[in-house]
């Protein structure tokens, strides 16, 4: 479990890297102040979640239990699902986009809460 948590955590750390590249070279001419915005958010959240969910890819090697399994899946479904909607809202405008957002956002909470039921209940 914890290889398979490092993994994806390098692969969205990578991804970060390279969208976050493609937004500031790529498409800064493109779109609107306010879009940019939207998608500078979109990388700032995607690298914080990419780095916690690299956080518990350690903690899995040393306390592997079903909560990290779920901190994991909900870290990376919220990385999609906040993230990618972001990116997808500023790239082409369309606004009903954005109601996936929150969704993505819910998935971080939950993901953050299933980090700190897996601490408790290895304490």
């Amino acid at each position: 479990m914890s290889k398979t948590i490092l993994m994806a955590a390098s692969v969205f750390l990578a991804a970060a890297v390279a969208i976050g590249a493609f937004g500031a070279h790529g498409l800064k001419a493109h779109l609107s102040t306010e879009m940019l915005t939207v998608y500078k958010t979109g990388v700032e959240y995607h690298f914080y979640h990419a780095l916690g969910l690299l956080l518990v890819g350690v903690l899995a090697v040393t306390m592997p239990n079903v909560y990290l399994k779920w901190s994991a899946i909900f870290l990376s479904a919220g990385i999609i699902l906040f993230s990618g909607s972001l990116y997808a809202l500023a790239i082409s405008g369309i606004k009903g986009l954005g109601a996936i957002t929150p969704i993505g956002g819910l998935s971080f909470i939950a993901g953050w809460i299933f980090l700190f039921i897996a601490v408790w209940k290895n304490a």
